[in-house]
């Protein structure tokens, strides 16, 4: 496995020739290709999928607190005893019957218990709510991880684009040096242009040739990170489609849709609603609990001595309630207590903090996509005069007026134009992606909407009912209820949409 993957890294990397070559015989591949690969492969993405169904399993394990537990026993024990003085046995007449040396015993035990909390003061409850909200927290990171892999994946997809362009650039700036060395040779034998005009050719020319070694392998790089984040080697990558439908009109529908999509903040209040879930759970340890317990248990023994078997069976029922109530723990309470409060207080301000840093990560968003714009439409103009600035100083090199550095430098302003205008094209792409994750609508539903999605309902539907239920569940739920402390903690819904579609 690992040298296949090795190798297909190593193709990205030194077959960029012929893979070009190969791509344009193959069908296209599109963004949305790369990006439904990427979701249903990506091992960043897989492994926060399966650390979310561990998750899942916390409100299965809370849920026990509520539900009987059935436990068994049995014990199957023998004894062999050599006596130091052998027992003699006599009868009437003082004759001997029988003489023992050894004794032998044995027994055997089954027991079992049955016991079914009643009342935990509330314990049972909190650690339920906090370990629901623990659910929908771990749902919005999950969000998160599969925004990053997605952005990820967009920008190995317009870096591929950009140096593929780059390289085509490059490739026809040598192409054009090459002609125009070869034509300065001409003029040189005939006598037009001196030496000094031919050697600026030759080291413009070996400077194109330099450039291009260097745009070689930078598309090497972006190929191999495209591999790495998408699962394949990039093939003829079709045009990328437009994102302005998905854009806000105005930063300040931006601002909006912040607070209420990007999952950061929306997993620091669920956070938030765990720590005072868990606040509660603390503050319950004061309360007496009641437990009722039930037994059933069975017991043989089997004596074999003094030339006598003895043997007896017992079984026995019982049954408890027991009501237990902390008096003196020695300052432990007091001090779980504070810590789990204090723990709120850091939830509940990690909250703010996921606000602030939100708005700033949507602000520098915003503000690059409208420098990047303004960027595009001033290389867009630059293209378009260089373009018509490099014929006419062809045209006026051809009769006279402009020497041989003039068109040499045309040229090269005509080139880096047009790189210039490339990767403004891929920065502009970028930062609106980047808006978008922002918002947190950077989802393959908007992106890819035919790709199946990931439901992380499912899987917490599929642990959560896998256990069955008992009929006086619900009326415990409610009896630990009483007098607990309360949990401002959401439940969650049993409707919840699921997470890629949010």
């Amino acid at each position: 496995m690992w040298n296949s993957r090795r190798a297909a890294l190593l193709a990205a990397a030194c077959s960029i020739g012929l893979m070009a070559g190969l791509a344009s015989a193959a069908r296209a591949e599109t963004l949305t290709d790369a990006l439904a690969l990427a979701y249903q492969t990506n091992p960043t993405l897989q492994a926060q999928r399966a650390n979310q169904r561990v998750t899942d399993e916390g409100v299965v394990q809370a849920k026990t607190a509520f539900r009987p537990s059935l436990s068994g026993t049995a014990d199957v024990s023998g004894t062999h005893t050599n006596y130091a003085n052998p027992i003699v046995t006599t009868n009437l007449f003082g004759q001997v019957v029988s003489t023992r040396t050894h004794g032998d015993t044995a027994g055997s035990a089954a027991n079992l218990s049955l016991s079914q909390p009643l009342y935990t003061g509330g314990r049972a409850t909190a650690s339920l709510s906090a370990a629901q909200a623990d659910v929908m927290a771990g749902r919005e990171d999950l969000r998160s991880v599969e925004q990053s892999v997605l952005g990820q994946v967009i920008q190995a997809y317009v870096d591929v684009r950009r140096d593929q362009e780059r390289l085509r650039i490059a490739q026809e700036n040598v192409d054009v040096l090459s002609r125009q060395l070869d034509e300065s040779n001409a003029r040189f034998e005939v006598g037009e242009i001196t030496r000094t005009d031919v050697a600026q050719s030759e080291a413009r020319l070996a400077s194109a040739r330099a450039s291009l070694s260097s745009v070689q392998a930078l598309l090497a790089g972006s190929r191999a990170s495209y591999a790495a984040v998408v699962g394949q080697n990039p093939t003829d990558l079709a045009q990328e489609p437009p994102l302005s439908g998905l854009l806000p009109a105005s930063v300040e529908q931006a601002f909006d849709l912040v607070d209420q999509n990007n999952p950061s903040i929306q997993a620091a209040r669920y956070a938030e609603q765990a720590a005072a879930a868990r606040v509660a759970e603390a503050k319950a340890a004061r309360r007496p609990t009641v437990t009722a317990r039930a037994g059933v248990g069975w017991d043989a023994n089997e004596t074999n001595s003094v030339g006598r078997q003895y043997a007896d069976f017992d079984r026995s029922v019982s049954g408890s309630v027991t009501a237990s109530v902390p008096i003196f723990t020695g300052g432990l309470t007091s001090s779980q207590i504070r810590a789990a409060t204090e723990r709120e207080n850091a939830a509940r301000i990690a909250v703010e903090g996921a606000k602030r840093s939100a708005l700033q990560q949507i602000s520098t968003a915003w503000n690059n996509l409208l420098a990047a714009r303004a960027n595009l439409i001033s290389n867009q103009e630059q293209v378009r005069a260089t373009k018509i600035a490099f014929e006419g100083v062809r045209q006026e090199q051809q009769v006279g007026l402009r020497t041989t550095l003039d068109v040499l430098n045309a040229q090269l302003e005509l080139s880096n134009a047009e790189v210039a205008l490339v990767v403004a094209r891929r920065d502009e792409y970028v930062a609106s992606a980047s808006v978008l994750q922002a918002m947190g609508v950077l989802n393959v539903a908007n992106l890819a909407p035919d790709v199946e999605r990931y439901d992380p309902v499912k899987s917490y539907d599929k642990v959560n009912h896998a256990i069955g239920w008992v009929p006086w569940e619900p009326a415990v739920r409610v009896i630990d209820k009483l007098g607990a402390p309360s949990i401002p903690v959401k439940p969650i819904p049993k409707d919840a949409a699921p997470m890629a579609a949010k």
